[in-house]
């Protein structure tokens, strides 16, 4: 991915690039998405699931760390609701230098948790929220032996911004509408100046409106305060306080976006739709911006409506990381399996296609007679 877009990265010729192979992920066209919206229009999905540790947190952790390690960085260290601690500890791996991980006890998504462990990071669990933990990071951090890898630093969202850059070079243009999952905040602003970049350099012709939905009961940024005890089952937008709140407003603002709300019920019933009508597997948080697509086409209540944009929009969502690095919700919706016999036809009546014989009068009257 550096090497995809090093002219348009902090990036030189003394940088050492500790890569996974992150980037370049698939723009899905979903034509049942697009039948939801209706009069020509196309929905695409980037799906950043598939990056190397399943989330689109790889894309900034790939600059950050090299960066960092040129710099001379000892150890690294990250606050995180689950996907940045799995990215830091990986790459930190890949550049052979230790990560340190704060997170909030029990609020971490198992997949996630367990990746971050597998890669070898030392990970500290608080009794307190991600915004708690990102504050003690933000100390360590100025102690000066640590390289923070949240977003607030600037070159995780530098990597980020190459998502913007691979759509335009996809599609040939902008999308017309991007809508997104809203947590810390980050994504939609290295979006946005991905899309600004790319239009300064003459490589698109427009910018699209910028669409963030947060999770009902985290959604500091729509309510325009801040939310002391945030409280979603999508573990990754989690945050009631984000890091990159001014820079997402000012992405929404300049976009002629809008920042909207989604709940809980509504990201899993996404969720599941996803996977079952478009074959793309996702974790809630990411979920929210399908949910989001759902409610601009139906709810008179949505900030940003699409019942009036015009024919033939081209929409981009994005969905950030991968359904089995939160599958914990899913699991619980899964029957127990029961076995049954191991013959044809019980397998057949397992599935429901095995019907008893129906035996008609006819047959009956002649085996009488």
């Amino acid at each position: 991915m550096i090497e995809r877009y090093r002219e348009f990265l902090p990036v030189s010729a003394a940088t050492p690039v500790i890569s996974l192979g992150e980037g370049s992920t698939p723009l899905i066209q979903c034509p049942r998405l697009s039948e939801r919206v209706g009069r020509s229009c196309e929905v695409f999905v980037k799906n950043e699931g598939v990056n190397p540790t399943g989330s689109f947190k790889d894309r900034g952790m790939t600059v950050a760390v090299s960066k960092a390690i040129e710099h001379g960085t000892k150890a690294l260290i990250c606050a995180s609701t689950g996907n940045t601690s799995a990215s830091a500890a990986a790459y930190a791996a890949r550049g052979g230098i230790p990560c340190v991980v704060i997170l909030p006890a029990g609020k971490i998504a198992t997949g996630k948790l367990l990746q971050a462990f597998a890669y070898g990071a030392k990970i500290v669990a608080i009794d307190g929220n991600f915004d708690d933990a990102l504050q003690i990071v933000r100390e360590l951090g100025a102690t000066g032996d640590f390289a923070i890898v949240n977003s607030i630093n600037p070159d995780r969202v530098a990597g980020q911004k190459t998502a913007a850059f691979e759509i335009i070079d996809e599609m040939g243009d902008a999308p017309d509408f991007h809508l997104l999952p809203v947590g810390n905040a980050g994504n939609i602003t290295a979006y946005w100046i991905g899309y600004r970049e790319f239009l300064a350099g003459k490589k698109s012709t427009r910018l699209p409106a910028m669409i963030g939905f947060q999770a009902a009961g985290a959604a500091p940024i729509f309510h325009q305060r801040i939310i002391e005890k945030p409280d979603t089952i999508a573990s990754a937008i989690r945050i009631g306080n984000p890091a990159s709140w001014k820079q997402a407003c000012a992405a929404i603002v300049e976009s002629g976006g809008a920042i909207d709300v989604v709940s809980d019920d509504e990201i899993l019933a996404s969720q599941i739709w996803l996977a079952q009508h478009e074959g793309i597997f996702v974790e809630p948080a990411s979920a929210a911006s399908i949910a989001g697509l759902f409610k601009a086409c139906n709810s008179g209540r949505a900030a940003y409506s699409f019942q009036e944009i015009p024919d033939g929009s081209r929409i981009v969502c994005t969905v950030t990381g991968h359904g089995l690095k939160d599958p914990d919700i899913v699991l619980q919706r899964m029957r127990e399996l029961k076995p049954v016999a191991a013959t044809i036809t019980d397998v057949q009546r397992a599935i429901g296609l095995w019907q008893p014989p129906v035996i008609s009068s006819e047959v009956e009257i002649s085996r009488e007679t």
